[in-house]
């Protein structure tokens, strides 16, 4: 059988077709649908609506201009760059299937592309309508499809056939995945997409790895002083579950992937004042330098929050400017990082840290209120 032309199971067909009949039409709702359309297809269908567009419009898949594709693709170099090895190897994994890779940025436009299918036949210009460098593919251009709504709603998604808004996107079958950068800020998704070929809801698996895949690659990539591997205790980190953090020569953090954003449950690098070192570890920042200069395997260190993670750190680049802390512990340091340290064993119970030194509270606060970097927030 030739996977190319296979149409979806005769159940899964007629769900998504009374689905379009429903909402798009204004028919009343079938009470035995089996099987349901995402809600995020819905909401994009929606606002396709309200946008005055209709199913039977013609889409023509217009590039943008010249001018705005070399600006998208010079913007984004460093997105491609990073993402260019996992297309690649995402371009071998699917190639038996004649599903593709599409890089696109935060505004949908295609910015890389990985091998297409072979043929002259219909599918592959259908393929090639699609993955262009410059292709516009914002809902704006061709309504709902994976990229728009993996960007509008900034998770995974799975959208096959019909799920699409307009009839003649109604071929493609695919999978995105948002991307987001050290900043925290969505930069663009990666798309896998099949034209009239069978449905592979896994790929949306896959699409997810390669883009934390591509997000590490860009927190690896970014200019600092210290790079950090985080990893719960006894769970060894991996590419899809470390978390990297980096940190300046004064120790604000300038960059993390998702998994350690998710790890410490803080923005991070996100908004306006930048989270410092010791906002987040009950450790003196120097002493995570020492470690890295050393070459250490791994730390257990304690967060403000009572739990513990395993810490590998690494000397980064030089992007950030200035010299590290000095290797030489100062009195005032350790002193700081034995009270943290006793408030972090205490759970954040200052009081019984107090008696556990046999000092006062208000010489507790005092303390680490001194040991906190200027400007830092409450």
């Amino acid at each position: 059988m030739n996977a190319s032309i296979v149409s979806p199971p005769p159940e899964r067909s007629l769900a998504i077709a009374q689905a379009r009949r429903e909402l798009l039409h204004g028919d009343a709702p079938h009470a035995r649908s089996a099987v349901r359309i995402d809600p995020w297809i819905t909401r994009s269908w929606q606002r396709c609506i309200e946008a005055g567009r209709h199913p039977q419009q013609r889409v023509s898949f217009d590039p943008v201009s010249r001018s705005a594709s070399r600006e998208a693709t010079e913007r984004n170099r460093a997105l491609v760059t990073a993402a260019r090895p996992v297309i690649e190897r995402l371009s071998r994994a699917i190639a038996d299937t004649r599903y593709f890779a599409i890089l696109t940025d935060a505004e949908g436009i295609v910015i890389d592309v990985g091998a297409l299918p072979d043929g002259t036949d219909t599918a592959s210009r259908y393929a090639r309508d699609i993955g262009r460098i410059g292709v516009d593919l914002s809902e704006r251009a061709i309504g709902t499809s994976a990229i728009s709504t993996a960007l509008a709603e900034q998770e995974s998604v799975w959208l096959h056939r019909g799920e699409h808004f307009f009839d003649d996107t109604s071929v493609y079958t695919c999978a995105g995945a948002p991307l987001f950068g050290p900043r925290g800020d969505c930069i663009g998704m990666l798309d896998l997409s099949g034209v009239q070929t069978v449905e592979r809801p896994e790929l949306r698996h896959l699409a997810t790895l390669s883009a934390r895949s591509i997000e590490n690659m860009l927190v690896m990539q970014d200019p600092c002083e210290l790079l950090l591997h985080l990893a719960w205790p006894g769970h060894p980190g991996n590419e899809a579950t470390e978390g990297l953090v980096c940190i300046d020569a004064s120790g604000n953090v300038t960059g993390a992937n998702a998994a350690a954003r998710q790890m410490l449950h803080q923005p991070l690098a996100r908004g306006q004042h930048a989270l410092h070192f010791n906002d987040l570890f009950a450790l003196p920042l120097h002493m995570m330098f020492d470690a890295a200069r050393r070459g250490d395997a791994a730390l257990e260190v304690p967060l403000w929050s009572g739990l513990r993670v395993q810490v590998r750190p690494q000397r980064g680049g030089s992007g950030a400017g200035g010299a590290a802390p000095d290797a030489r512990p100062r009195l005032r340091d350790v002193e700081t990082a034995l009270i943290r340290k006793a408030v972090a064993d205490a759970r954040g119970n200052v009081a019984e840290a107090a008696r556990a030194l046999g000092i006062s509270r208000a010489t507790v606060y005092r303390k680490l209120w001194r040991g906190r970097p200027a400007g830092a927030p409450d």
